[in-house]
């Protein structure tokens, strides 16, 4: 299948409700996967400009033949992307009518009052204040750089940095070249929602890793502790592991698993480009790993972010997609329990990040509410990020320990997260986010999360790129 099929396809599949954007890429025959979810995912940032250019140029009603997610995905790459490379007689259907979608593209530019691409995003009858608009974040791999060194990078490459942002309205009215820093997560830079990092050479090189704020929450909310053994129980395609490991300093061991052997390979190249190496990765459903197998004896910290609808997923939003059914939220809920229940039953376990991209309460809180009843006075809520801005729905006491996300209320994906721990004694065990951590997002300090404070030492500073990427080439900044 060519890119352009392979990327239609995931169009037609996510207006089907049949997954979300990361498993269908990932699930697709495809061979690569990162080319294709760029592609996807820059057709759907480009969607309501693409029907209206579509709507226009009158394209479809010349080329009755021509499928609507084929002739986004073929539209945005002739005006918008690299240009078209591929498609055979779709590429040449396509360019035989550029005159006329490039006019329409000049007319649309001037109805609005912008005058380049990019400024589109946030013009037009979807983009108004009810529209989703999530900044681009932009995570700092503390494996192979430092934050200063990246943002040098940056300024050296024409943008302007603004600093630590100092409120949700600085993310939000983000424009042009400009970025900054996060004001609650100390390795995360933010650039405007149409920045575009896919070919930038920090990216291919494993130097950023481009991961929504909400999802960077629950290895920050987890914070293991250096050298410590950590399960990623449903790890694939790997971001929350690479997160991980730069937490822990890539000392200890994660035990990473996903039973789709593609996408473990996938992840296996994103994580080696990371400079991950304290990882195992299993192709293995994390439901039948034997809990009392010895090799997890020293597991302390597990990440769980199992199977969910996606409905908090931007993406989603934007196609429209009908929300699940009854049935389907009870499957899930079903299975998230389940898998939930097994976490909490590894015997070294001291602390759990539950987590989903849900925004239906069935996936979120009841399940949370359910396990806990089961367990009884085995773990507890912890309440977490006091200054997070969001909390969980009140359907059980405790519920407001929980947090969640979404584009209006934090700029970010809707997402969900419960911290749970033991509840006994454990003195090398946070009860939330360790003092210092929580201390420096009150007080503005950098710091990575789970790290010990500060010792009178003199610290070797680490060089940008002092381990070369293993694929792609040396890249000097």
């Amino acid at each position: 299948m060519s890119l352009y099929g392979a990327a239609a396809a995931v169009l037609s599949g996510l207006e089907r409700g049949e997954g979300g954007l990361s498993g269908l890429v990932y699930g697709s025959r495809f061979p690569h996967t990162r080319q294709l979810y760029a592609l996807v995912a820059e057709t759907l940032r480009y969607s309501p400009v693409l029907e209206a250019l579509l709507d226009g140029a009158a394209l479809l009603r010349a080329e009755r033949r021509l499928p609507l997610p084929l002739a986004k995905v073929l539209v945005y790459d002739l005006l918008f992307g690299k240009g078209l490379k591929c498609g055979g007689r779709w590429k040449a259907l396509v360019r035989r009518h550029r005159a006329r979608l490039e006019a329409e593209l000049a007319r649309l530019k001037v109805r609005r009052g912008v005058s380049r691409n990019e400024d589109l995003l946030a013009t037009g009858p979807g983009a108004g204040p009810g529209a989703p608009c999530v900044p681009r974040y932009v995570r700092v791999n503390t494996l192979k750089t430092r934050v200063d060194d990246v943002v040098d990078f940056f300024k050296r490459q024409g943008y302007s940095f603004l600093g630590k942002a100092g409120s949700m309205e600085e993310l939000r009215t983000l424009s042009g070249k400009k970025f900054l820093l996060d004001l609650h997560l100390p390795e995360l830079l933010v650039f405007p929602p149409q920045t575009d990092f896919h070919d930038n050479r920090l990216y291919t090189s494993g130097h950023i890793i481009l991961q929504d704020k909400a999802s960077c929450l629950p290895a920050f909310l987890l914070s293991p502790v250096a050298s410590s053994h950590v399960i990623d129980a449903c790890a694939a395609p790997g971001n929350k592991t690479s997160h991980l490991a730069a937490i822990l300093k890539n000392k200890g061991q994660i035990f990473a698993f996903d039973l789709d052997a593609k996408r473990l390979a996938t992840m296996n190249t994103m994580l080696t480009r990371a400079g991950v190496t304290s990882f195992k990765l299993a192709q293995q459903d994390f439901l039948t790993v034997d809990p009392r197998d010895p090799k997890y004896s020293k597991v302390t910290y597990i990440l769980l972010d199992p199977s969910c609808s996606g409905s908090g997923m931007v993406n989603r939003l934007l196609v429209e997609e009908a929300a699940p059914s009854a049935e389907r939220l009870q499957a899930l809920a079903g299975f998230q329990r389940r898998v939930l229940s097994h976490a909490l039953s590894f015997p070294a376990v001291q602390r759990l990040a539950y987590s989903t991209c849900s925004v239906h309460r069935e996936e979120n809180e009841d399940v949370v509410q359910a396990v806990l009843q089961e367990q009884g006075s085995t773990f507890r809520l912890v309440n977490v990020f006091p200054s997070w801005p969001c909390r969980g729905l009140a359907t059980f006491p405790g519920a407001e320990c929980c947090l969640r996300a979404s584009p209006a209320a934090t700029l970010t994906q809707g997402f969900f997260v419960a911290v749970l721990e033991r509840c006994r004694d454990q003195v090398a065990v946070p009860s939330s986010l360790p003092a210092s951590a929580e201390e420096s997002l009150q007080q503005g300090e950098e710091m990575e999360p789970g790290a010990a404070p500060p010792k009178k030492r003199r610290r070797k500073k680490q060089r940008m790129l002092a381990t070369p990427p293993p694929a792609p080439a040396a890249v000097t900044l």
